[in-house]
């Protein structure tokens, strides 16, 4: 079954039901109002004509009626009108009038229930065989028992026909199904533009997702946030501009990716020749004896290259996928960082570069001592890469729980664009500075300086200004105190 349907039929369930609760309340009422005032009528009558039957005849013991026949034929003629029946009975049950007709006796329990002085309503006498006063038509009537002091000196039954009473019944159930025939034709009026109207919003997300189920990333939804539906086309447009973002980020990471190939191709394809190329020349002899120990250690340098280029990725992966255990201890800092300014010196140097350690005596640190050195040297090389002719300044201090170790360069610096990419695998700043002799080269750097630091539990962060330099500040915390967030 379509939406709109169910939608319908929802409303209409809905206000049919409340239409007949209505009606039913009011049928309810209109029956009980028209029987309630025909007995407080009926009763009325019956009340007068007892004080009538008193005043009349007050000792009771004439052999005569209760009252007198003739004015009972007068009244009855009178009450014709108002299409009502009476019925006299004496203080032994007999009935006194009408004078003609069938003679009735009322029952034992009724006669005995009036002589307690109660009185009696009857909705249906036809439902109560004992009670017929008519075969021919059904009366609603009451029963008035007649007292002189403490003694019963008679009963009158009046009657009013029940297709009398119930008369303005009908009438409230011609009105009733009058309403409920208008009420249906409105409601499914009224069924079908609500759910239209909200049909048109559905249809307008079905329509927007299939497009993108096409790859068109550029749909947006109008929305006036009306209700539920404008909410969930609100968060259809979020999850767009997500996904385009998302798809744009997966493109940028596809192109350098492809970078990175080419890249990685021509490092290897280089050296990969230069390699062949001396082999050749050792097979044939046409290396003179002089040049081949050049040749051997050209050769092996470019071996090693390869072998950088190869653990470099393979390192990331395991660094990545959680593969490495971390044996984290307590440490002076300063002595490896020490050791990594002597270690990069001649690099620094091939750049024109100065390598400053303003570190304090003492700088404890609590990290694993291996992967503390690889992140500083990633770092520092990183520096010497992107800089010519500067200065690159270590500095550290201690924090409330943690310490602090900063990278400072007066190199080409970056974008705020740059920045944000700076920590993605295969990313190169500046891919036309990158030597090909030097860390680095791959654009894995600061990829496995992130994870390092990440699985650490400490914190690293970039400033930078294009043409200026830039500073990488990372901390690493006491133990009990590391946090994993990323302030890149």
């Amino acid at each position: 079954m379509k939406l709109i349907y169910q939608h319908m039929l929802a409303f209409l369930v809905i206000i049919l039901t409340s239409t007949a609760i209505v009606g039913f309340s009011v049928i309810s009422f209109s029956s009980n109002q028209a029987y309630q005032t025909t007995y407080q009528r009926l009763e009325g009558y019956a009340s007068s004509l007892g004080e009538l039957a008193t005043e009349q005849n007050p000792d009771h013991t004439s052999k005569g009626d209760l009252i007198d026949n003739h004015f009972l034929n007068k009244l009855q003629i009178v009450m014709q009108s108002d299409d009502l029946q009476i019925r006299l009975f004496n203080g032994k049950n007999k009935q006194l009038y009408p004078k003609m007709g069938p003679k009735v006796k009322l029952p034992k329990d009724i006669w005995k229930s009036l002589k307690a002085g109660n009185e009696i309503r009857i909705k249906n006498d036809h439902e109560q065989r004992e009670t017929y006063f008519s075969s021919k038509d059904a009366y609603t009537s009451v029963i008035i028992p007649w007292f002189d002091g403490s003694k019963m000196i008679g009963a009158v039954w009046i009657g009013a026909r029940v297709k009398n009473v119930e008369q303005p019944i009908h009438l409230a159930k011609r009105n009733l199904i009058s309403a409920f025939v208008v009420t249906l034709i409105v409601g499914l009026i009224l069924s079908y533009l609500i759910s239209y109207y909200s049909l048109v919003k559905i249809k307008r997300l079905s329509k927007a997702t299939k497009k993108v189920a096409a790859g068109d990333l550029t749909v947006q939804i109008h929305h006036q946030d009306h209700d539920e539906i404008d909410d969930l086309a609100s968060d259809f447009n979020s999850m767009i501009k997500s996904l385009k973002k998302s798809a744009e980020a997966v493109k940028e990471q596809e192109r350098r990716r492809d970078q990175f190939m080419a890249d990685a191709a021509h490092e290897m394809r280089t050296p990969l020749t230069t390699i062949n190329g001396i082999l050749e020349g050792l097979e044939y002899d046409a290396i003179p004896e002089d040049s081949k120990p050049k040749s051997y250690q050209l050769m092996h340098r470019e071996t090693n290259r390869l072998i950088r280029l190869v653990n470099e990725n393979l390192d990331y992966e395991k660094i990545r996928n959680n593969q490495i255990s971390l044996i984290k201890t307590n440490f002076d800092a300063t002595v490896p960082l020490n050791d990594l300014k002597t270690q990069l010196k001649t690099n620094a140097e091939k750049e024109n570069d100065i390598i400053k350690l303003e570190v304090p005596e003492k700088l404890p640190v609590y990290a694993d001592h291996d992967r503390f050195t690889q992140i500083m040297v990633n770092l520092v090389q990183n520096a010497i890469q992107f800089t010519q002719n500067g200065v690159i300044t270590v500095s550290a201090r201690r924090l409330k729980h943690g310490t602090e170790i900063s990278v400072n360069d007066t190199g080409i610096g970056m974008s705020d664009e740059q920045i944000k990419y700076i920590f993605e695998r295969f990313y190169k700043a500046d891919p036309s500075r990158a030597k090909l002799g030097g860390k680095g080269e791959s654009g894995l750097g600061l990829a496995i300086v992130l994870s390092l630091i990440k699985q650490h539990g400490g914190r690293i962060s970039v400033n930078s200004i294009p043409n200026v330099g830039s500073t990488f500040i990372v901390t690493f915390f006491d133990k009990g105190f590391e946090e994993y967030t990323n302030e890149d």
